[in-house]
């Protein structure tokens, strides 16, 4: 009974190709489970990103693609007709194909999410997010149609034709676009940054498709070309760390020579003694037209500006204080004429 042939397999061949079929697609379900669950916890514990990443593409996997696997596997073993074996490699091809644009979406996807902390909800993301998968799917479809017997040089003749003319109309919007995506893979600020570009200065709130917009600090909006942002100098005051504080003292000439020599260690003292400064140096530097002039230099550990300018304030009140109770006078501009008594008035002549 079990030699009788059915569509040109045996029973015995139809009830093995069952079995392989069942092994290989719980198999694969099972390698798909310990991925998801059990690869994901040790991944989130190592401080690498590719662990990550293949937890997540291999999560993307999808039934339909295991089971055209499993189900080619299983016929191997089965006498099928040309057309049957035909239909069943194109079927699994295709699958293939789509299942490699899926893995590869994701790991694209999962990427962009991962990169740096600006919103991926940003148009400039979104963008980036759009373009990538329209090439993933488009050379997908033309896989596709390459493995269904579609001769696709002629459309992608025709595609990069149109693509040349597309690109010279549009060469100024796809150079802002271009660099907006510069922009949001480099990152050289993201929204919330405080940025100085040439003699603009506020705070990112946007980067777009074309534009980046800034609120200046007297409340209007500045927007600058993405173009135009990448030729620039920009200065970063969002990734500062701390901030350093040089200012100048200037003392009479009159001040003895003793206290002199003690005003960098005041000026230490006093800068010390204030949470968040760390004292750098103090020094007398030059003679100046009508002060003796020092240099000091510290740093805020805040980059917050209102934290700076309170712990400066604080300072140069303790200065005053100090150089009141030691008898210091600070120097401003005079000038000192001295009259000769016995000058001759000038001459007619």
């Amino acid at each position: 009974m079990l030699k009788e042939l059915y569509f040109g397999n045996s029973i015995q061949e139809w009830a093995t190709a069952a079995a392989i079929f069942a092994g290989v697609f719980l198999l694969l379900l099972a390698v798909r489970h310990l991925i998801k669950k059990k690869l994901k916890v040790f991944s989130k514990r190592t401080a690498t990103r590719l662990d990550d990443v293949f937890v997540e593409v291999m999560g993307r996997t999808r039934y339909t693609f295991l089971i055209l696997v499993s189900l080619y596997l299983a016929s191997l073993g089965l006498n099928l007709s040309d057309t049957a074996k035909i239909v069943l490699s194109i079927l699994v091809r295709l699958a293939l194909l789509v299942q490699i644009g899926i893995w590869t979406s994701a790991a694209a996807t999962h990427l962009l999410r991962r990169k740096g902390s600006g919103d991926a909800k940003e148009p400039s993301r979104v963008a980036i997010d759009f373009a990538v998968k329209l090439v993933i799917w488009s050379i997908v479809l033309l896989l596709g149609l390459d493995n269904l017997g579609v001769d696709v040089t002629a459309l992608i003749t025709g595609l990069g034709i149109g693509g040349v003319a597309v690109a010279l109309a549009l060469q100024s919007v796809l150079g802002d676009l271009f660099a907006s995506m510069s922009i949001t893979l480099d990152e050289p600020f993201v929204p919330g940054d405080f940025i100085v570009v040439d003699t603009l200065m506020g705070t990112v709130e946007q980067v777009g498709l074309k534009t980046t917009r800034l609120k200046s600090i007297s409340g209007e909006q500045v927007i600058i070309a993405n173009t135009d942002l990448l030729k620039s100098r920009i200065r970063n005051f969002g990734r500062m760390q701390e901030r350093r504080v040089v200012f100048n003292l200037g003392v009479t000439y009159q001040t003895p020579h003793a206290v002199l020599e003690r005003i960098p260690a005041m000026v230490k003292e006093i800068i010390a003694q204030h949470p968040g400064a760390r004292f750098d140096r103090a020094h007398f530097q030059k003679f100046g037209d009508f002060a003796l002039l020092f240099e000091i230099v510290y740093f805020v550990t805040d980059p917050d500006y209102s934290r700076y300018m309170d712990i400066q304030q604080a300072i140069n009140l303790d200065i005053c204080r100090t150089f009141e109770t030691e008898s210091i006078q600070f120097a401003y501009p005079t000038q000192t004429v001295f009259v000769h008594p016995h000058a001759s008035p000038p001459s007619d002549s």
